[in-house]
């Protein structure tokens, strides 16, 4: 019996999703002991903030030795660097930033982020610094608000290079007067401990060197042999990192209630408030108005009733929207347990492929169960 086009959209959801939930389950074991690699690229948000929380837990879950981070940032958010050098600095494990390979750049917010690390590193044809405070156009901060963003920075920037024994008095020049160094600069002026061509000269260069964790604990840094494992971001970090874009958000939500008002106004058209709701909700997950994990229920939740309504009102429009509504929610779990299948994202994939299954059969058994009209005429 062939498919009726309003199945097909679930059964492509239905495939998506085992696709999704295979390729979490049948994730490689991973290495310990191993040297942790993570790339702090891009601008500096709330995106590349989660990412490297990830990275740095994974490394510490796996009992990893060390967490290179290689740098080549503009710089971003204030908010989001000194989340970032917080973190670094409360690992459990030594944190190496690097800014390199030669050509990358650790300007703006990138410059703390690099001094919070245990040791930092450049390589030649880097630069570092430059790091006062702008609006998001790149305009100068309005003067009085200006002044308390700037206080605020150098007070935090000059507690980042005394936590570490670094030049405390280039970090303040680097936001009151946008300064900026290479990397031999640099190591003069005590910002970085070494310069680094290459990652292996890198690891070389820090082999047996002790570090002073927070709270007091010494490590000493021992590499030679350890495997590598790498921390890309996954696909939906990539696809958060573009609609986390402040013009895409404006956008996404914009369409959002232009699609809603479209329904208001026209009520029983479908598509525009079906298709407003979803770009809503992406762009609230763009903006940091929703958690991933907040995003990935909500989605669910309009998953489940738009393909509800498509049950009672067939057309396919809602199925097709439900059903990228679900797999945009599967796509977020599957993300977020990259690195470790949770008992709670394997539990929430699982439930979600069994309501795909469910309401597909739902639609199979509707034609048995449809009642008989009356034509209004009969045969002699």
């Amino acid at each position: 019996m062939a498919l009726t086009s309003r199945l097909r959209p679930l059964v492509i959801a239905f495939l998506g999703a085992l696709v999704i939930a295979g390729t979490v389950a049948c994730a490689p074991a991973e290495t310990r002991g191993a040297i942790h690699l993570g790339e702090v690229e891009g601008t500096v948000d709330g995106v590349l903030e989660r990412y490297v929380d990830r990275v740095i837990d994974h490394a510490e879950d796996r009992d990893g030795r060390l967490v290179v981070l290689i740098v080549d940032t503009p710089g971003g958010e204030i908010g989001a660097m000194k989340r970032i050098a917080g973190r670094i600095e409360r690992a459990r494990i030594p944190v190496v930033t690097w800014v390199g390979p030669p050509g990358a750049q650790a300007v703006s917010a990138g410059t703390f982020i690099v001094m919070a690390g245990h040791i930092a590193a450049m390589a030649p044809g880097t630069s570092i610094g430059a790091a006062s405070p702008v609006l998001i156009t790149g305009d100068d901060l309005p003067e009085t608000h200006g002044r308390k963003v700037e206080e605020d920075t150098v007070a935090f920037a000059r507690g980042v290079a005394e936590l570490h024994d670094r030049n405390p008095d280039w970090a303040e020049s680097a936001v009151r007067d946008a300064v900026a160094a290479s990397p031999q600069e640099a190591l003069e002026l005590g910002v970085i401990d070494l310069m680094a061509p290459t990652l292996e000269s890198l690891l070389d260069a820090i082999e047996g060197r002790e570090v002073t964790l927070l709270g007091g604990a010494g490590s000493t840094i021992s590499v030679t042999d350890a495997p590598f494992v790498e921390n890309p971001m996954t696909g939906f970090e990539r696809f958060l990192k573009v609609v986390a874009n402040p013009v895409v958000v404006g956008i996404l939500i914009l369409l959002g209630f232009i699609g809603i008002a479209i329904e208001f106004f026209s009520p029983g058209l479908m598509l525009p408030g079906a298709a407003g709701v979803l770009a809503l909700i992406v762009g609230f997950l763009g903006a940091g108005a929703l958690l991933p994990a907040e995003a990935a229920i909500v989605l669910l939740i309009l998953a489940v009733g738009l393909l509800t309504a498509e049950f009672f009102l067939p057309g396919g429009i809602l199925g097709v929207i439900g059903s990228a509504a679900l797999l945009m929610a599967l796509g977020i779990w599957a993300g977020q347990a990259a690195t470790a299948v949770s008992g709670q994202s394997a539990f929430l994939i699982t439930l979600a492929a069994l309501l795909i299954v469910t309401v597909g059969a739902a639609f199979w058994l509707r034609r048995f169960v449809s009642s008989t009209t009356a034509t209004g005429t009969r045969l002699n």
